[in-house]
């Protein structure tokens, strides 16, 4: 486990900036239009700007911070948008020996938030002719002085359950301690999987870019099994010939893993 630095005794404010961003995709299967409405029906419910919000103020909570302005908006057919503005709470010495820590599963969230923000941006998206529809949610957290957006890593990994995840860590600019000294980091990391639970890693294939230098932490991750019932709407797999269960299988496995790994693949499948 990550173990923090020996307790800076700072000049002033801690001026380090620290971001986390979190982008997730949620993949099905709707081709026809009863299929098509279904799914939307599923994406108002699951990724609307109520359900959003409630999320973002649990990561709030989490982190340990106020939250000084909510604005939300829902849009048509499909999607949301989040913004919270936040600010730090003190920070009691328990939360701070704590603070590199994996942080809380979602039914175990107990705290509250205030300076930086978070934010939460969906974009649906659908091929034109296979079926595949991929919904995409964008969430930022960034956070000024002690607390730490990495204590919010397992809560959405556990709410939103998605497909794919790609998390992003930087921390931003420097603080001074008493003797003028610049310090560029307040913690220590190797990798943004140090907060990642054991079940999310049983889950999930994973990997790793990391710029250590430049304080830039980037993990990328993908479900290794899934069962296609979860990707289909009004339709179940059981009633599914065997060579069209195939092909639905190999359309979401190879959707999956284009946006894991950044490219485009040969198109073989009957289509």
């Amino acid at each position: 486990m990550p173990k923090a630095l020996k307790k800076l005794q700072l000049h002033g404010f801690n001026n380090l900036t620290k971001t986390l961003s979190f982008n997730v995709y949620d993949i099905c299967y709707a081709d026809s239009e009863e299929q098509r409405l279904a799914y939307i029906e599923y994406i108002d419910e699951a990724y609307n700007a109520d359900r959003l919000t409630h999320i973002l103020t649990d990561v709030a909570n989490i982190i340990g911070a106020n939250i000084l302005n909510i604005a939300h908006q829902d849009y048509e057919p499909e999607g949301a948008s989040v913004t919270m503005l936040i600010s730090e709470e003190p920070v009691m010495s328990e939360q701070l020996s704590n603070t590199q820590s994996p942080g809380p599963l979602p039914d175990s969230v107990v705290a509250h938030l205030d300076k930086s923000h978070i934010t939460v941006h969906t974009y649906p998206e659908s091929h034109p002719t296979n079926g595949i529809s991929t919904f995409r949610a964008d969430i930022d957290v960034s956070t000024c002085g002690r607390i730490s957006p990495l204590k919010a890593v397992n809560y959405l990994l556990h709410a939103l359950e998605s497909d794919i995840v790609t998390l992003d860590y930087r921390v931003r600019g420097f603080t001074r301690d008493v003797r003028g000294r610049k310090h560029f980091i307040d913690h220590n990391i190797s990798s943004i999987q140090n907060y990642i639970s054991r079940d999310s890693k049983q889950k999930y294939q994973m990997m790793d870019v990391n710029v250590y230098q430049e304080n830039i932490f980037h993990t990328k991750m993908v479900i290794k099994h899934f069962k296609l019932d979860d990707y289909l709407f009004c339709v179940d797999e059981e009633d599914l010939s065997p060579k069209e269960w195939k092909r639905l299988h190999k359309l979401v496995r190879q959707e999956m893993t284009e946006i894991y790994y950044g490219r485009n693949l040969a198109r073989n499948l009957e289509l």
